[in-house]
């Protein structure tokens, strides 16, 4: 449903006073709840988003009155933030009367993520299933996807409605009712081979691929999405060599070395691959599977893959595989590397760790306290790790807080003096889980109860509305080098805020140069880091999530999180249909071109350049 939602932003203070009362979370819920009683509908559906995207089952009362509000857009969106809530609620109730296919939906999604599932929201579902719209069947299918996954220790289907899932696999050709039925199923280990014959036979190869994983069995297949979890189910080492060496895909290439040495294939085939792999990702895979293969083997070759492989990141790689086979020559000498994500890999003594304590490099320090934890050069360490903490507290960014709470951490058992002058201050520290970590330490260590000053996130600054009106039907061309381009089309309706601040990160050149640092086949890769690494944002306060709208499908953009509010910067790219993030990841975009040179993405490739194209004429309808 087109909403005109931005334009009603930017040409109202109503509008801006939603996008900052969503910015504000609990704070700003009496301005939200005002607004969703009176005004247009799309101020008023925005409202409603944002109090389910609160989470906070306190409020539900607001919300239940409006799913028989006269605007069906009104009555889906209240569903829809019940859904986010996992609010339970007698949606039957709403089911009977309810006419509108795309209310219908929103309610059947809501009645999937409700907590807890019985019988009767069962039958809601399966019923669901046979209704005649489109949408109404694949809500239905979303929802008992989530309940099954939200519910596994507390609810199973029945055997009836597994039937009935499978009765409608069979009957529906489209290709998203038919990966999350499959989703279902295979959550269920449910292995019924008619509805798997089915699978494997889709023109779909995202069909295809969650066939072979309900089947588990190796099939051949054109598509590398296949092709990556078919070769999870060959025990053939010869098969899984020949992939690593040759199939066209580097996705299949990559994830063939692993299986190898989870087969026990001979070490022998994984140094050819080390030796002879046409790409240093793969070469390096294959070492690393070599260390956990034949350590005395995959130790003779560390040194000649370094000495071909010279890029970092192969060093890293070389690295961890060094850890595994007890090199401490290799380890010494790239412990003193100076890119940081090797000297993290390498880590190896104490004195590594102290050295590392001078840097800002996210991933470095987090290694480095990791090895204090446990290490008896912990204490005497104490001022270095001090030093640290407040060199990061006085850079004010929020992102900083892993290798923050790590530090401070490492004060949990120290007497000096200066340590607990530490953490009294960090009582009232800007960030609440450094201010309640510091709580606990304290208590601990004192024997008095004390609470945290600070206990909710600060509100961090957002891009105005007009900023954000302006990229409607706006796109983001990203310059991949030697790759190609990726045109995305940014989704402003669906995640303001966080589609406001990529466009302005992306125009003033943030993310020109850093690279892609996480490659999972089949499911995302991973970049925008300034340190490469899953630590280090791109931007230095949280960003809100904006969840519950667009869905994880192949070829969306998201933002990386670790928890709730916890954006940084960092965009993932969905490989295959990964509804399992639905409502847990803001997703700001989606791919228009592009999907080719998504798939040959490997670790290391760098982002060019990005730019925001803003549309010239008139504004797509989106239904």
């Amino acid at each position: 449903m087109w909403l005109l939602l931005i334009p009603m932003l930017a040409q109202s203070p109503a509008g801006q006073s939603i996008l900052e009362a969503e910015n504000a979370r609990e704070a700003g819920i009496p301005t939200l709840v005002r607004a969703t009683r009176t005004g247009p509908t799309a101020l008023r559906a925005q409202a409603v988003r944002a109090i389910g995207r609160t989470e906070n089952l306190a409020h539900r009362n607001a919300l239940i009155p409006l799913l028989v509000d006269g605007d069906p857009g009104i009555r889906a969106a209240a569903a829809s933030a019940l859904a986010q809530m996992r609010a339970s609620f007698a949606y039957g109730l709403i089911l009977r009367v309810e006419k509108d296919p795309m209310v219908r939906a929103a309610l059947l999604e809501a009645v999937g993520r409700a907590t807890p599932i019985g019988a009767a929201e069962e039958a809601l579902l399966v019923n669901g299933l046979r209704e005649p719209d489109a949408r109404v069947r694949v809500a239905a299918a979303r929802g008992l996807e989530a309940g099954v996954r939200l519910n596994r220790r507390t609810w199973r289907p029945s055997d009836t409605a597994i039937a009935a899932v499978r009765a409608a696999f069979l009957a529906d050709s489209r290709e998203d009712f038919r990966v999350l039925s499959l989703l279902a199923l295979n959550a269920l280990t449910d292995r019924d081979e008619a509805t798997l014959a089915s699978g494997l036979a889709d023109a779909s190869p995202l069909v295809r691929r969650l066939a072979v994983i309900g089947a588990q069995r190796w099939v051949a297949d054109p598509s590398p999405l296949v092709r990556v979890d078919a070769l999870k189910f060959s025990d053939d080492c010869s098969r899984l060599a020949a992939a690593a060496m040759n199939d066209p895909s580097d996705h299949v290439a990559l994830v063939s070395s692993g299986y190898m040495q989870e087969r026990k294939c001979s070490p022998a085939l994984l140094a050819s691959i080390v030796t002879s792999g046409r790409k240093w990702q793969h070469r390096a895979s294959a070492l690393l599977a070599m260390a956990k293969a034949d350590s005395v083997q995959a130790r003779s070759l560390i040194a000649p893959f370094l000495a071909r492989d010279t890029v970092w990141q192969a060093r890293a790689w070389a690295a961890e595989a060094a850890r595994l086979v007890h090199d401490t020559v290799t380890l010494q000498r790239l412990s003193r590397d100076p890119e940081p994500n090797v000297a993290a890999a390498a880590m190896w003594s104490a004195e590594d760790a102290v050295r590392a304590l001078g840097s800002n490099h996210a991933g470095l320090l987090l290694r480095a306290a990791a090895l204090l934890s446990t290490s008896p050069q912990k204490a005497a360490s104490i001022p270095q790790v001090i030093s640290a903490f407040e060199r990061l507290t006085r850079d004010a960014g929020m992102t900083h807080r892993d290798p923050r709470i790590a530090l401070l951490g490492l004060l949990d058992s120290s007497d000096d003096a200066s340590a607990r002058t530490v953490l009294r201050r960090s009582l009232s520290d800007r960030d609440p889980a450094v201010a309640a970590l510091s709580a606990k330490l304290l208590s601990a260590s004192t024997g008095t109860t004390l609470s945290p000053a600070t206990t909710v996130l600060p509100v961090p600054p957002i891009p105005s509305a007009a900023y954000i009106a302006g990229l409607v039907g706006a796109t983001a061309q990203i310059t991949m080098r030697g790759l190609g381009t990726m045109t995305l089309e940014l989704l402003p309706d669906d995640a303001p805020v966080t589609a406001g601040i990529f466009a302005q990160l992306a125009e003033s050149g943030q993310y020109n140069g850093l690279t892609f640092h996480r490659i999972v086949p089949n499911f995302v890769v991973q970049g925008g880091s300034p340190g490469a690494d899953e630590y280090d944002g791109r931007t230095r306060d949280f960003m809100r999530d904006e969840v519950g709208l667009a869905r994880n499908a192949r070829g969306t953009v998201g933002i990386s999180t670790r928890g709730r509010d916890t954006g940084d910067g960092q965009i993932y790219l969905n490989l295959v249909d990964n509804y399992r993030l639905d409502r847990d990841y803001t997703v700001f975009a989606h791919m228009l071109q592009g999907l080719d040179v998504m798939d040959r993405i490997q670790e290391g490739d760098v982002i060019e350049r990005i730019e925001i194209r803003r549309r010239t004429g008139p504004a797509r309808r989106r239904d």
